[in-house]
């Protein structure tokens, strides 16, 4: 960076298309606004959502566009009017999703109140990981579904970035949990607090559960249909793929059981209450692998596994 005042690395593309097109450029640093604040950027999450904007701009349309929602960083600089953060601040966040998009730069800005203090339990890197996902599976299990002591839950794609914070959350709100993964990653789930883990490339759902209160779905294909039929009458399927719920609108309309498609929101109550079960011990992302930011291109080739895909900047 040859001007540490006025500019900054980032990750931008000018055209759609596979990871190739990221590529490193020198952009204006962002200023912050009234109500936002500055964060030097020293981790950013890596999201299945980021390559769907990157092949086909789902959300952003065409590019130029700065990829990346999720961001640990400390305060740089605060905007008129913000009083829960001061420079040097350690924080995280989402930045607002869909168009508030950008943490693929060494700066990144956006409003005070969508970010919280990074609990010292978490090293940035750790922290990146946490913030769309978690969110997810928070506004998913708690917020939509009452996921609560004694629930009987499912979370499909257990091993993923969404799921496996969905175990820790649901087991730290006293649920019995029911992850389905493929069967090498039943040691992972269970060591996240995994209840029972059903192999789905060996097991039929249907035939293994029944008399469930709640299920995550983020795989889509024919699950929905099927999460319908193992759910009791009242009880709720939430999906973060909701175009993917049509097929179980019959069903589910006549056993009496919710359909809820999510799309996940920044929001502070939710990242204080992530930040809290993280401080305590009770909810730690796991980190499938760490890119520097100049290898994003191989970071958004390489299949994350088991937790989640971090850049690191500096």
């Amino acid at each position: 960076m040859n001007d540490t005042t006025h500019t900054m690395k980032a990750i931008s593309q000018d055209e759609l298309g596979g990871p190739d097109v990221l590529e490193s450029v020198t952009l204006d640093r962002p200023e912050p606004g009234l109500g936002e604040i500055l964060v030097r950027v020293h981790a950013a999450g890596v999201n299945p959502v980021d390559a769907m904007n990157r092949q086909a701009g789902v959300f952003l349309g065409e590019p130029p566009f700065v990829l990346g929602w999720d961001v640990s960083g400390t305060v740089e600089a605060v905007g008129l009017g913000v009083t829960v953060h001061q420079v040097g601040d350690e924080v995280f966040g989402m930045l607002p999703f869909p168009h508030g998009h950008g943490a693929y730069a060494q700066y990144a800005v956006g409003p005070a109140r969508i970010f919280v203090p990074k609990p010292e339990r978490l090293d940035h890197t750790q922290a990146a990981a946490l913030p769309m996902a978690g969110l997810t599976a928070w506004q998913a299990l708690v917020e939509t579904a009452g996921v609560g002591e004694g629930s009987r839950v499912l979370i499909n794609g257990a091993a993923g970035g969404v799921g496996h914070l969905a175990i820790q959350i649901a087991k730290a709100r006293g649920a019995y949990v029911i992850a389905l993964a493929a069967g090498d990653k039943a040691d992972f789930v269970r060591s996240l607090g995994a209840d029972e883990v059903i192999d789905y490339t060996t097991t039929d759902i249907v035939e293994a559960v029944s008399d469930l209160d709640a299920v995550l779905e983020t795989i889509g294909g024919d699950y929905p249909a099927k999460a319908v039929k193992v759910l009791k009458p009242g009880g709720t399927l939430v999906s973060t793929l909701p175009p993917t719920l049509a097929p179980a609108v019959e069903e589910a309309t006549e056993r009496g059981i919710r359909l809820a498609g999510l799309f996940v929101e920044a929001d502070r109550l939710g990242m204080t209450a992530l930040a809290d079960l993280a401080a305590s011990g009770r909810l730690t992302p796991t980190v499938a692998a760490t890119f520097p930011l100049d290898q994003v291109a191989t970071a958004h080739a390489t299949k994350a596994g088991q937790g989640k895909t971090v850049l690191a900047v500096t």
